[in-house]
């Protein structure tokens, strides 16, 4: 469980590091070749699109961090937790939560995103 906490709390650092060399090579380290990050209003797969994903992010949001929000529930190789990306401040400017896949070493496979509370629940 630490190994998956550790990957996932990496990714997130990575993801809004300024830094493009130090951002590539977590990325490279944390997540498989193939991996594929899919957020509402993007979707990416390998290394190269995962780190061009970060830019895009780092563009809207210059400045700001993520961070977890939650503990890591895992089972069967599925992880799901909370984050919060933040301005320097520490004002939150977004949230949500990623449902995330690993392999057997701990390196991210998949992650999907959601962002927001989850929807109120519809009438019938």
């Amino acid at each position: 469980m630490n190994e998956i906490a550790t990957s996932i709390d990496s990714y997130l650092a990575a993801y809004c590091e300024p830094d493009k060399a130090s951002r590539a090579e977590v990325v490279r380290r944390v997540w498989v070749q193939d991996g594929r990050l899919i957020d509402p209003p993007l979707a990416a797969q390998g290394h190269e699109q995962i780190i061009g994903q970060a830019d895009q992010l780092l563009s809207q949001f210059p400045g700001h961090r993520f961070r977890r929000s939650s503990g890591v529930d895992t089972h069967h190789g599925w992880s799901r937790y909370g984050w919060q990306l933040c301005d320097a401040t520490g004002q939150v400017a977004l949230e949500g939560c990623d449902f995330s896949r690993v392999d057997d070493s701990g390196r991210l496979e998949q992650v999907v995103g959601f962002f927001g509370p989850l929807p109120a629940h519809e009438s019938a």
